[in-house]
């Protein structure tokens, strides 16, 4: 079992900047790919931005230049830094994790933190 545990969402007016982070514990063997996803109201869940383990990252367009994916391996925690935020980017962001635990591979989920942009 892998937990993992979303911190850092909130309420920021328009412009302002969050920073997520997003913790994973359990018996893990390695990570791959951390990523962040968002789903807004009545909207799919869509790809924010990941890094892998060598720390190549991709981001959704629509984030390119005002947020950054990062990761501590040491941690096992990824961090969204999103600045200039936009009313746009209000959703539900949620953490996934992807690697290997001893028996097999995992792909975790995490619960979801809520980011509101309004003034």
């Amino acid at each position: 079992q892998v937990q993992l545990v979303e911190s850092g969402g909130g309420l920021v007016q328009p412009g302002g900047s969050l920073k997520l982070s997003c913790a994973a514990s359990g018996s893990i063997f390695s990570i791959n790919v951390m990523g962040w996803y968002r789903q807004a109201p009545g909207k799919q869940r869509e790809l924010v931005a990941t890094v892998t383990s060598e720390g190549s990252t991709t981001y959704a367009g629509s984030v390119q230049g005002r947020f950054t994916i990062s990761r501590n391996n040491a941690k096992n925690t990824v961090y969204l830094q999103m600045n200039s935020l936009k009313p746009e980017d209000a959703a539900v962001y949620y953490c996934n994790v992807r690697g290997r635990v001893r028996v097999g591979p995992f792909d975790s989920w995490g619960p979801g933190t809520q980011v509101t942009v309004s003034s």
